[in-house]
């Protein structure tokens, strides 16, 4: 019964949302270029990729996408406005037209792609499903009985439930809507366990009143590729948005950084000169923008590996290492095609 209730109201979001995705198809990029900027999802706080300091500035590794997509629409990073968004609302705001992009840690899934009427243009982040506890259990295996704290309306809540079934253990779920109050529950004890991608939880953590006393636990349960998406049945802004990303990642192969992209123009690699525009009928053209569209995004915002060290890496309070993050050929599995 509960099944066929879920399948109705699902084939009636799935109709809502072919008619609105067609009423906006073809026209994002033009919209955008006339009010002179690009409405961009985000979460509503987690550190490292999405969180505001005192001042109201946003922050992180999908905001910086965000600021690269209107690098290489505007050619100025200042060209973004922000929705911050529950996990609930993401999809909605997307298909309703409220925001252009939705950068907003989100798993690319099968149902997700064919179902919603969006479109996932890439993967900025390959993630996947842990625990964080704090009362001395090591691992996941110990879990029998917990109550866990989840958010609504993500895999997690699917992927929980697939765990421990699979190994006949049994749970209470705590749900909340919105991070802030998943952490807190957390914290005052509502649950044992916290579950959530591996990344929020290292980033969560650190917003604990005594972060060393909890610890992420070393099972991971899930494929979690996090990535940007837009609205199906606009070409063009999806390949705006899928050669945004692919150019960041093309730039740290090509070791072109916000620092030395402007000694790089004189470089007689012909790799480069077409990343940087110099190439007549590369990119550009194709993508009706300018011809420095590459350039500029690395110039304003840096290549992958830049926002990925500031933001969740080496040089954050996260400290997270690359893993599947690396580049194809440093062992990972980030990967662009070629620029030409």
């Amino acid at each position: 019964m509960k099944t066929n209730k879920l399948l109705a109201i699902a084939g009636a979001v799935v109709t809502a949302v072919t008619l609105m995705s067609n009423a906006y198809a073809g026209t994002t990029l033009d919209a955008v270029q006339k009010k002179g900027f690009i409405q961009c999802g985000i979460n509503s706080g987690v550190p490292g990729f999405s969180s505001a300091n005192d001042k109201g500035e946003w922050s992180g590794l999908d905001v910086d996408f965000c600021k690269a997509v209107a690098a290489a629409v505007f050619g100025d990073t200042s060209k973004v406005k922000y929705t911050s968004l529950t996990a609930k609302e993401r999809f909605t705001a997307l298909q309703s037209g409220e925001i252009d992009l939705l950068s907003r840690n989100t798993t690319w899934t099968l149902t997700r792609d064919s179902n919603l009427g969006l479109s996932f243009t890439g993967v900025n982040y390959y993630d996947g499903q842990g625990f964080l506890v704090n009362n001395g259990v090591k691992s996941a295996k110990e879990l029998d009985g917990a109550s866990v704290c989840i958010q609504a309306g993500t895999t997690t809540e699917l992927n929980l439930s697939d765990y421990f079934r699979a190994n006949n253990m049994k749970y209470e779920p705590i749900t909340y809507d919105k991070v802030e109050e998943t952490i807190k529950g957390f914290e005052e004890g509502r649950c044992d366990v916290l579950t959530s991608d591996q990344s929020q939880l290292y980033a969560l953590r650190l917003q604990l009143k005594e972060p060393e006393k909890a610890v992420v636990l070393p099972e991971v349960i899930s494929k979690e590729p996090l990535g940007p998406s837009v609205r199906q049945g606009d070409e063009d802004w999806f390949k705006i948005v899928r050669w945004t990303l692919f150019a960041m990642i093309e730039a740290e192969e090509l070791g072109l950084t916000s620092a030395n992209i402007d000694e790089k123009k004189a470089s007689p690699d012909p790799a480069v000169k077409r990343f940087i525009g110099q190439e007549e009928g590369v990119g550009g053209q194709g993508l009706k923008l300018s011809n420095e569209w590459a350039y500029n995004i690395v110039k304003q915002v840096g290549n992958y590996g830049e926002s990925f060290e500031r933001n969740v890496g080496s040089g954050s309070p996260l400290k997270i290492e690359r893993g599947l993050n690396a580049l194809w050929n440093k062992g990972g599995l980030q990967y662009a095609p070629p620029i030409r």
